[in-house]
């Protein structure tokens, strides 16, 4: 696979990963994958993006699919390709800092299962939490390229960003990428920094640029004037928006310049026609915000952030409020010394965001990411930290200095013996080790014979749920609503084999409920909470699960004691006592879903 012509630009498309994660929540399933496995192979891209990232998360908890599998029959599928995964450091494909005997297994397996190329990086610029997962690369002979994380902000500057790189190339890394995640580089920020970068290194560059502000073309033009030869695109059915430029475009640009990459347009076209047939059955998934949007390059929020942020306060009737999240999000990112926002650093940003506006005020209740961050359990922030901030939520106890993953002891036998019975195979033992119980109760749905993807096509489901009872009706409901009689119009819902669970929407509030398949009885599923009537109510500001409950019935707490954790936008909050006094009534259980401003718990003081 070596380079015909040294100013031939080479190009990693990303249709079968970061694309679709981009724009269609990483939906894609393998099965519309395969298909077109043989004509992507035969293009002759420099590598093909297709594992990693949130891709892992998504099989397990929506598409019913081994990831595993999905990497051997892709595997299978592109003999002649070099297949490429996306890894965070030591966070690899979760949204936490792993033992070092997991990096190292993980990598392993990866390498068996057939990829080629990891491209690694850290969310906060922190090399040291790079070095293993280089480490175990290097050992089993495959292609590592260390990214720097792109962003503006008072202590990112060309100089930061050059030694960075520098300290990676030392570390063994056989190229460099340049992780635009938000869309925030220019044309003249591109060539400054490519510029530089090129000066410096001796390994090869790469730039992947998200088209979120309309720019990365551009810059993509430029960084290959300044001697990148290595870009990302993506299939033009999956390009533009938040996800990339079109791969089509590119090689049209290109074409009879000394930069042409020799791929076959009309073979590519090909491949968009494929994916234009195959994006349709995903419309559910597409995200609010699609197109140019320039705003990023104030917010820095990136595409899929954004369209989370939206759904996240959809849910709770607090759509209007999505500016002040917006102006929010980067008053938290200074608190915290301007990481990048890129996962799991837009996650904690954003989710504390949310949490500042919805709540009494700001950081009345902060998640558990945050606390580890500001406990440098993350790694070290880009910039100094807000110290006020770091005492009310540290009190104490001072920030570690010392790499994460140093005080992290070994995990894999531990996951061995929680996948014990389930676990087929070393690549079951990970799906444990890095997502718990979700992956757990993935391999016993999986030994049961009970997995299940959710529905594509949403409008199929609610024509089943409304065959008989119609989407709007008026009906008279029991227990809390004292039989009133309310106007229902159904808004989506989930099919179940006797019943279905639809959520409903009722006289402009959300409520959940069961409908027997005669459609002619109606209960309260959820939403039968009682609405909070003093101090001693405890709320939340989010919906979410309840991952864990602290606190039983008759215990006495003192105000800001932890009674409960829930799990919002994949981050956990836990929501302190307003009140001291006694547990007088829980209404909550441990995997609950819950709604924002209902009752939990009462406190009687």
């Amino acid at each position: 696979m070596t380079d015909p012509r040294p100013q031939r630009v080479l190009i990693t498309d990303t249709v079968l990963r970061d694309a679709h994660q981009s724009l269609l929540a990483t939906r894609l399933r393998t099965a519309d994958m395969l298909p077109i496995c043989q004509r992507l192979d035969q293009i002759g891209f420099w590598s093909l993006e297709v594992w990693g990232g949130a891709t892992f998360d998504a099989c397990l908890r929506f598409l019913a699919e081994d990831p595993w599998q999905r990497l051997r029959a892709l595997r299978k599928a592109l003999p002649n390709t070099r297949l490429q995964m996306l890894l965070r450091g030591q966070n690899l494909v979760g949204y936490r800092h792993y033992a070092d005997d997991v990096v190292r297994s993980f990598v392993r397996k990866a390498a068996d299962n057939g990829i080629d190329v990891f491209r690694l990086f850290d969310a906060l610029n922190d090399n040291r939490n790079l070095r293993v997962a280089i480490e175990a690369v290097k050992e089993s002979g495959r292609h590592a390229q260390g990214a720097i994380c792109y962003t503006t902000s008072p202590v990112h500057d060309i100089p930061r960003f050059v030694a960075q790189a520098q300290e990676l190339e030392a570390m063994g890394c056989d190229s460099l990428c340049i992780k635009d995640m938000a869309g925030l580089l220019t044309p003249q920020a591109t060539t400054d920094l490519v510029y530089a970068l090129k000066q410096a290194l001796t390994i090869p560059l790469h730039l992947h640029s998200h088209a979120t502000a309309g720019l990365a073309a551009m810059c993509q033009l430029k960084a290959i004037e300044n001697g990148c030869l290595h870009i990302d695109t993506a299939i033009s059915a999956l390009a533009g928006g938040t996800s990339h430029p079109p791969t089509e475009s590119m090689v049209a640009a290109l074409r009879d310049t000394p930069f042409d990459s020799g791929l076959n347009l009309e073979a590519l076209q090909e491949i968009g026609f494929y994916f234009r047939e195959v994006r349709r059955k995903y419309h559910r998934f597409e995200s609010d915000y699609t197109g140019v949007d320039t705003r990023v390059q104030v917010n820095q929020v990136p595409g899929g952030m954004i369209s989370n942020l939206a759904n996240q306060l959809r849910e709770q009737g607090a759509l209007k409020q999505m500016k002040e999240v917006l102006a929010e999000i980067p008053r938290v990112r200074a608190d915290l010394g301007y990481p990048p926002l890129v996962t799991p650093s837009s996650q904690i940003v954003g989710t504390q965001a949310v949490l500042n506006v919805l709540g009494q005020s700001r950081y009345t209740s902060t998640t558990r990411e945050v606390k580890a961050y500001l406990g440098g359990h993350y790694g070290r922030a880009p910039g100094a930290i807000n110290p006020e901030l770091q005492r009310q939520v540290l009190g104490d106890e001072p920030p570690i200095a010392v790499r994460p993953a140093d005080l992290l002891p070994p995990e894999m036998a531990l996951a061995a013996a929680q996948a014990r019975g389930v676990a087929k195979c070393e690549e079951d033992q990970l799906i444990v080790a890095l997502f718990n119980e979700v992956g757990l109760d993935f391999l016993q749905r999986r030994a049961a014979g009970t997995l299940q993807p959710e529905p594509l096509d949403e409008a199929a489901s609610e024509d089943a749920l409304t065959h008989h009872i119609g989407r709007e009706f008026t009906v008279t409901l029991p227990g809390d609503l004292h039989g009133e009689r309310y106007r229902i119009k159904i808004t989506g819902g989930q099919t179940e084999a006797s019943a279905r669970r639809i959520e409903l929407e009722i006289d402009g509030e959300q409520q959940e409920v069961l409908v027997t398949d005669g459609g002619t009885t109606i209960t309260q599923a959820t939403g039968n909470r009682p609405a909070p009537q003093g101090p001693g109510d405890v709320t939340s500001t989010m919906p979410g699960l309840i991952v864990e409950l602290l606190v039983k019935e008759g215990e006495t707490v003192a105000r800001g004691s932890p009674l409960l954790v829930i799990e919002a936008m994949k981050m956990q909050s836990e929501i302190a006592a307003p009140v001291a006094g006694r547990i007088e009534q829980i209404y909550i259980r441990k995997d609950d879903h819950i709604e924002a401003g209902e009752t939990l718990l009462t406190i009687k003081p």
